[in-house]
């Protein structure tokens, strides 16, 4: 079956489910989301928020609080709600790397392709001032250790996050603090999986935050709000090693399954054939974004780095430090990334695969897009802020 079949009858079951409306009501209800809030966020959300920030000093907190205004507040969001926010962690090697063409030294990671704690901690005081109830921070680590734990390593100051209110952490990458793991449908069937199994905090909340870094992507093009996710699907289910509530393995299974047949993973459809990973990535991305929808995505284009997603993408030859000096926040991840993509210098964000960042790879935010989880469409993005021309930083 050629991909351009899949895609659009995918997007036939999902214009169905949406026709039908209690089903969907239901699932996005269990979530914390009114059946009128899950269809119409789509596209009545399709407003994105560009900051400047140049350092992660003090300038942080207010730069993202002009965000959250230009959005109209975040006060009806949060208020009296649980708040998870997903980070970026991309591993627990936290040594500096990339050398700052001013300096010539290596950079810290939170500087280039991990999540800042500068970020995160401006972030969860912006949610308590709002008047969030509890804010659970959550990533699946290369690491057994608790969250917590992961993140002192990495320097973050967990006495002072903890202060701000009441604070939890989690390690996504099995059932964690969990009896059993969360039954996800993926609404309208999916592209490639119809349900995911999940730790119990993606279901256990009222607000979901995907707080990423600006990058490309060696598999995806471009790594948001939405390839953020990725990272929800628990090591111990659908990684190298699955089966194993210790597994920290990579999620090897997902990309290509060549050489792990005998791993079964939860909720994929019959009949996926292809075993390309820029074929399944974009999918399995927005069939997560699917049955975990995020509220509020944010993106941290203060200083990251272009080329690719990590170390493993290649040395200083390939990859490269870059400041664009900017926050990006929206309500809709879809539109929330395509301005990212914009900002990143690359004109269309909905381009087809063959055209930059998309080179290799089926463009998930289109795919999203046909999916109805919101517009990439630059012309029906109400950008405020900094314009978009303003904003932009190349990336090549």
């Amino acid at each position: 079956m050629k991909t351009h079949d899949i895609c659009r009858r995918a997007f036939l079951q999902r214009s169905i489910a949406l026709a039908a409306g209690a089903p969907m009501a239901l699932r996005f209800g269990q979530l914390g989301l009114s059946a009128a809030e899950s269809v119409a966020s789509s596209t009545a959300r399709g407003t994105v928020a560009i900051v400047p920030c140049k350092t992660y000093g003090p300038e942080v907190r207010p730069a993202l609080d002009k965000c959250f205004d230009q959005l109209g507040g975040i006060g009806s969001l949060v208020k009296n709600k649980t708040v998870t926010i997903k980070l970026n962690l991309t591993g627990t090697d936290f040594r500096p790397f990339l050398n700052d063409p001013a300096t010539g030294k290596p950079r810290p990671v939170g500087e280039t392709y991990m999540t800042h704690y500068a970020t995160a901690f401006a972030l969860a005081s912006s949610l308590f001032a709002a008047g969030a109830k509890r804010i659970r921070f959550v990533e699946s680590t290369q690491s057994t250790a608790a969250l917590e734990a992961t993140l002192d390593l990495a320097d973050w100051d967990i006495k002072a996050l903890s202060a701000l209110g009441k604070v939890e952490y989690e390690n996504t990458r099995n059932l964690g603090l969990g009896k059993g793991y969360s039954h996800l449908r993926v609404p309208g069937g999916g592209y490639m999986f119809s349900t995911l199994d999940l730790n119990h905090s993606y279901e256990d909340t009222d607000v979901m935050v995907s707080l990423c870094k600006l990058k490309n992507h060696i598999t995806a093009g471009v790594t948001l709000s939405m390839k953020n996710l990725f990272g929800l699907t628990p090591n111990s289910l659908y990684g190298s090693k699955a089966g194993s509530e210790d597994a920290t393995e990579g999620r090897g299974p997902l990309h290509n399954p060549m050489g792990m047949e005998k791993i079964k993973l939860p909720g994929l459809k019959e009949g996926i054939t292809a075993i390309e990973p820029t074929w399944r990535v974009p999918r399995i991305i927005v069939d997560i974004c699917s049955a975990r929808p995020i509220h509020l995505a944010i993106i941290d284009g203060i200083t990251s780095m272009k080329g690719g997603e990590g170390p493993w993408c290649g040395g200083e030859e390939k990859l490269s430090f870059t400041a664009p000096g900017v926050l990006i926040a929206g309500l809709n991840p879809v539109s929330t990334d395509a301005v990212g993509t914009a900002v990143m210098g690359y004109e269309n964000p909905r381009a087809v695969k063959g055209v930059k960042p998309f080179d290799f790879c089926d463009n998930h935010l289109l795919l999203a897009e046909q999916a109805g989880l919101g517009t990439a469409d630059l012309s029906r993005i109400d950008v405020r802020g900094m314009p978009i021309e303003k904003a932009r930083y190349p990336y090549g």
